[in-house]
């Protein structure tokens, strides 16, 4: 009996497992002064809500309604920090498909140190890691699929500058103070069943309630799962 193809998509959360721990952040003036002017609202703010600039976090966007989430782990449960608009995103509802599409990518992505942009032409950016496991194994093309700034997009997903600043700060932090990666988990709206109803006879309709699967994880454990590709689909299991 022939045994399914298993693909690590996300490994657990220690830098040995992507061989990075330690690895060094990349920084540019830019990116100093940026951090410089943003740092020590953020940390005001933090505070305010028992959270500490520094900590690990996670990043949730929805194409629908145009919207980017900021999670801070705090007590081993990561809560919601703050939720930004994203200015621009290019192409329709449904996954990146091949280069030149125009289309943003949904589902599971991991940014490490390397990813990180500090000399963007797009302010601050930092490369989301498509095309990730299943994308490759779909067959799916592209590269330098980003969160910016700059406010402009074909298939990345553009902030404010304003908006990058405080995201790339929170980022930068992160991984300065240890965490090895940071996920971003990509929908194309909340995955609530009423959504999901809501396009039922999309050609989407099986990916869609695949990453509803992931989705759903992290709003019942408050900590975004682990993600393997197993014969094609996304398996989730805790972190």
């Amino acid at each position: 009996m022939r045994t399914a193809p298993i693909i690590l998509l996300v490994a657990m959360s220690t830098g040995s497992c992507f061989g990075i721990a330690g690895s060094e952040v990349p920084s540019s003036d830019v990116s100093q002064a940026a951090i410089g002017r943003v740092k020590p609202a953020l940390e005001e703010a933090l505070q305010l809500r028992g959270l500490r600039y520094g900590s690990p976090i996670f990043l949730r966007i929805f194409k629908e309604p145009r919207e980017l989430e900021v999670l801070i782990e705090s007590n081993g449960m990561f809560e919601h920090f703050r939720t930004y608009e994203v200015c621009s995103i290019s192409g329709h509802l449904g996954p990146k498909l091949r280069r030149g599409d125009g289309q943003g990518p949904e589902g599971f992505y991991f940014v490490t140190p390397g990813r990180m942009n500090p000399e963007s032409q797009f302010h601050l950016s930092f490369d989301i890691g498509y095309p990730n496991a299943y994308d490759r194994y779909h067959g799916r093309t592209g590269s330098a699929l980003m969160v910016h700034g700059d406010c402009v997009s074909i298939g990345c997903y553009a902030m404010t500058d304003a908006g990058i600043e405080e995201i790339y700060a929170l980022a930068d932090a992160a991984l300065r103070g240890g965490q090895p990666f940071f996920r971003v988990h990509v929908f194309p709206f909340r995955m609530t069943p009423c959504n999901i109803e809501g396009h039922r006879g999309s050609r989407w309709d099986a990916f869609w309630r695949n990453l509803q699967e992931g989705y759903e994880f992290f709003e019942r454990e408050g900590r975004p799962p682990n993600v393997r590709v197993v014969a094609g689909k996304y398996v989730f299991e805790a972190s």
